[in-house]
This record gives C-alpha cells, structure tokens and sequence, in this order.
C-alpha cells in the first residue's frame, strides 16, 4: 500500500512538472484527466507534495512546482588587515581587491532587497491571514450576540440622541 502510495505520489509530482514546463495551468482536474487517477486521490497526493514541499499551491485549485536546488554551502567573508576581501562557498575561495569587494556588493544589492520584499510579503501575508481569522472570529460573536438580543431591547443598537446642553455663555454644545 505504502509502494502504492509513493509511486501514485511521484506520478502527480511528474506530472506537475510536465504541465507547468508546458506552460500549462496545473489544475486538480487537469491532473486528474492526464494521470486518469480519481479526484479523491489527486487531492490526497497534492495535499502530500504541498506539505513536503514539492509543489506550491499559487492559488486556490493552482499548483506549481517547487524549484529544488542542492543544499546551501558554508559561507564566510573575511576582511584582511590591508584591505583584501576573501570570500570562501564551500571548499571555493575568492580573494578580491576592495574596489572589486564594492563592485560585488554593488551587483549583490539588487538580491538583497529582493530578499527584503520577499520577508516583507511573507511577513504582510501571514498578519492578513492572521487579521482575517479575527474578523471572522468577531463577526460570529457578534452574530451570536444580536441572536441573543431580546426583541423589546432592540433600541440597544439604536444610535442614541445627542442631547443639547447650552453652555454657560448660551452657545450649545453636544
């Protein structure tokens, strides 16, 4: 079962891959009529490669592949006493004049506020999911509280009347 599973598994994976290397939208249904497996385990597997990260659900019903690089390598940058930079990824070591060490830094500030707005979005989607869910958490409270409310008592949510008061010197205020 668990062999059956897997190979069902990759199946949906590959053809993930197929449709969106074609430029195909990768649907449920799409997916479902090039594998001919049912809906049902369509979801299963889809459900299975979003959680282990395979593919990403880009839209409800949308899925794409996820892109797999080989794992980061160790990186460091050491300034030297007379100004040379050595950049070591992995066993491979640059050694860079300070005017190339700037020109680099220069090329690699594009990628950084790239990261930046890719934090700042992910950060921005989490709290609207997070705002979301307490609005409809006060939504149904508030739901189930004017079910609550005794018909006589309806002027409660009326908007009261101001009162007029006038002031010591005659005007009104209110």
């Amino acid at each position: 079962m668990a062999d059956a599973r897997k190979s069902t598994t990759a199946l949906v994976l590959e053809a993930v891959q197929d449709l969106h290397a074609k430029e195909q939208i990768v649907t449920r249904e799409t997916l479902a009529e090039l594998t001919g497996l049912k809906l049902t385990v369509i979801d299963d597997r889809l459900g299975t490669l979003v959680d282990d990260g395979a593919i990403l659900r880009v839209q409800r019903g949308v899925f794409v592949p996820a892109q797999q690089h080989p794992p980061a390598r160790p990186m460091s940058k050491t300034v030297m006493p007379d100004g040379m930079v050595k950049i070591e990824i992995g066993d491979e070591v640059l050694q860079l004049t300070p005017r190339e060490d700037r020109a680099l830094a220069n090329l690699m500030a594009g990628a950084a506020a790239q990261a930046v707005a890719i934090e700042t979005g992910r950060n921005t989607a989490i709290l609207a999911a997070e705002l979301g869910e307490q609005i409809k958490q006060l939504r149904r409270q508030v739901s189930a509280l004017e079910a609550k409310v005794d018909p006589n008592q309806a002027q409660l949510f009326e908007a009261p009347a101001r009162a007029v008061k006038p002031a010591a010197n005659g005007a009104r205020y209110g």
